[in-house]
């Protein structure tokens, strides 16, 4: 099973910007996709970025569309996401998970690393 680690994730104020990732145990396993979540607090955990491993597809929640950037980098086997302009409203517990395909299933999960939006 894929093993998944996120870090960076911290506190910034509204407008900043943070860039957390994930280092993955592998990029070649049977899970073609990797996305980030996040939970808000009394929330639903929501899928809010995806990429497609073998052609780098993406995808985004209109919430995070045109300020969220998702990448992988293969050498390393890590995920990245490059989010911009942050609004208190992306205050959440950030996750990222192997999938077999965007808004599929979810084979693996990362602990989570939080962010919190607050001035």
């Amino acid at each position: 099973q894929v093993q998944l680690v996120e870090s960076g994730g911290g506190l910034v104020q509204p407008g900043g910007s943070l860039r957390p990732s994930c280092a993955a145990s592998e990029f070649t396993d049977d899970y073609f996709s990797r996305g980030w979540f996040r939970q808000a607090p009394g929330k639903e955990r929501e899928e809010i970025s995806c990429i497609r491993i073998s052609d780098r597809t993406t995808y985004y929640a209109d919430s995070v569309k045109g300020r969220f950037t998702i990448s992988a980098d293969n050498t390393n086997n890590t995920l990245y996401l490059q989010m911009n302009n942050l609004e208190p409203e992306d205050t959440a517990v950030y996750y990222c998970a192997a999938l077999l395909d965007c808004s599929g299933y979810v084979g693996s999960w990362g602990q989570g690393t939080q962010v919190t939006v607050s001035s």
